[in-house]
């Protein structure tokens, strides 16, 4: 992608089944180039996550998905040992009489170690794409520790010694701004903000991933769903909820977006009771315009 540049990994994106607009790809492409982490906020359902997969799969790199959580703690994105082996071994040493220092320290040795996501890229290097999904999610001390790796990506384990990448892997992380993330994590990072796309761009998208689908379908359903974004939902659809719809549409038979269709299918792209009913109760508006 030297040559091309952005226009050309817009397209590779695309031959992937990603439609990625000027300002994703060229932070995309400035990640690649300078080694930097990604970090791309947004609504729910966006794409953000799709686009590490999809980058993964194009580049032909390892994708590797850290998914945050509360209370997921540096062991579990790490490494952990082993306990159930561990334990097996020990008794097989004591069965053996073997009980000499050199057999215990066999206990701590890599087959023992369990290879969490982040010990992996780092051994992976770039020869992967390192996806921290929703890190916003996460808590501040193991926002606080992401911050360390990502500057040297190298991990100390304090049996076996420092693993460290030779080259670091292409870094995406994904906040759904659920919290603020810090200063610190950000200055570290590449920032893009991904939007909702233009009804154009998004009718593009959900025919790339339902190629089967008519486009006059398509177009009224991206309509739709543009009117719900202007309800005030709590969980507004995102573009995995056009798709979701669109296909669903097409499962019932459906060949126009009818007020019957629609409720029919609106499991597709309203996941709340309360949404449902607001919803329910602007069909005319959300449907017909």
């Amino acid at each position: 992608m030297a040559a091309g540049g952005v226009a050309e990994l817009t397209a590779t994106l695309r031959e992937g089944g990603y439609l990625a607009d000027r300002g994703l790809a060229t932070s995309l492409l400035l990640g690649l180039r300078l080694g930097r982490p990604i970090l791309l906020e947004g609504e729910v359902g966006v794409g953000k996550t799709e686009v590490a997969k999809t980058l993964a799969t194009v580049l032909g790199r390892q994708l590797i998905r850290l998914q945050c959580y509360e209370g997921i703690d540096t062991f579990q994105a790490l490494y952990e040992w082993d306990y159930a082996k561990q334990m097996l071994q020990i008794r097989a040493l004591s069965e053996a009489s073997l009980t000499d220092d050199g057999a215990v320290d066999q206990l701590f040795g890599p087959r023992f170690l369990l290879e969490r996501p982040l010990l992996a890229a780092v051994r992976a290097g770039d020869r992967a794409v390192l996806l921290i999904d929703e890190v916003d999610r996460a808590d501040d001390e193991f926002e606080a520790f992401l911050l360390e790796l990502l500057s040297d990506f190298q991990i100390t384990i304090p049996e076996l010694g420092t693993i460290k990448a030779e080259r670091p892997p292409l870094v995406i992380l994904t906040s759904n701004r659920t919290r603020e993330l810090h200063d610190a994590l950000k200055r570290r990072c590449l920032y893009h903000w991904v939007g909702y796309p233009a009804p154009e761009r998004e009718v593009e998208i959900v025919l790339a991933r339902v190629p089967e689908a008519a486009e006059a379908l398509t177009a009224k359903v991206v309509a739709a769903v543009n009117r719900l974004r202007d309800l005030e939902m709590a969980k507004p659809p995102g573009v995995a909820e056009t798709i979701d719809w669109v296909r669903s549409l097409e499962v019932v038979g459906a060949s126009d977006l009818t007020q019957q269709a629609a409720v029919d299918t609106l499991g597709s792209v309203v996941k709340e009771y309360d949404d449902l009913q607001l919803v329910t109760d602007n069909l005319d508006r959300v449907v017909g315009g």
